[in-house]
């Protein structure tokens, strides 16, 4: 394979825009699968974004400039990725009011979406109702809320207590995660899976609807 997958990594971490996007499009023309461009490229270097911001090693700016990498680089590889959607179902994703994180939420985002979700980013910093919203707008299978900060916490039990007074709780699945939350605080709540990073809540989410 002529397309080294860990430089498509170190791409994203070092947020060269234009070369992870051509290294993921000279992957797909060698005929790399979009999953392991995903798993073994873009996943890793996000991850490793991940973590070097939790350690104070990277800054917003650079955190920024790696994840626009990442959208760039998967921009050329969505049109794979859609036609695998359909079979999956959507998912609506988002952080909660008062809470500016996205690395996660993103980090997760392109995980389902690379499981064959078709995902609806909200973005950060949404209010109760958007999540609401979205669901009755675009009936996902899966609401994933995520929350960065104990003082944002709360929100989630609030949103899926607005599912609740809507009436359409039983209609999706809700799945929580975030540096501060437990699988404790998760049954607490309501929620139907506890994602402790991304990876995980695609497992788990796997893991719940095969149980059904």
């Amino acid at each position: 394979m002529g397309v080294d997958l860990s430089k498509l990594s170190e791409s994203v971490v070092k947020g060269q825009i234009d070369e992870a996007r051509q290294l993921t499009e000279a992957a797909v023309e060698e005929g790399v699968s979009v999953e392991d461009i995903m798993n073994q490229g873009l996943v890793v270097g996000m991850e490793t974004v991940g973590q070097k911001w939790k350690n104070d090693e990277m800054f917003m700016p650079e955190v920024i400039r790696s994840a626009k990498a990442m959208s760039n680089a998967m921009d050329s590889i969505r049109s794979e990725l859609e036609k695998t959607a359909s079979g999956m179902g959507t998912m609506v994703i988002g952080t909660v009011a008062g809470d500016l994180h996205d690395i996660g939420k993103d980090l997760a985002a392109m995980m389902f979406e690379g499981a064959g979700y078709k995902v609806v980013n909200l973005g950060i910093d949404q209010p109760n109702d958007a999540f609401v919203e979205a669901v009755k707008e675009h009936k996902p299978k899966l609401l994933g809320i995520s929350a960065l900060l104990t003082t944002t916490m709360p929100r989630m039990g609030e949103i899926i207590n607005g599912l609740k007074e809507a009436g359409i709780r039983d209609e999706v699945a809700v799945i929580i995660g975030g540096a501060p939350v437990t699988d404790d605080f998760a049954k607490e709540i309501g929620a139907d899976i506890y994602a402790p990073n991304a990876r995980a809540g695609v497992e788990r989410a796997e893991e719940y609807f095969k149980a059904g």
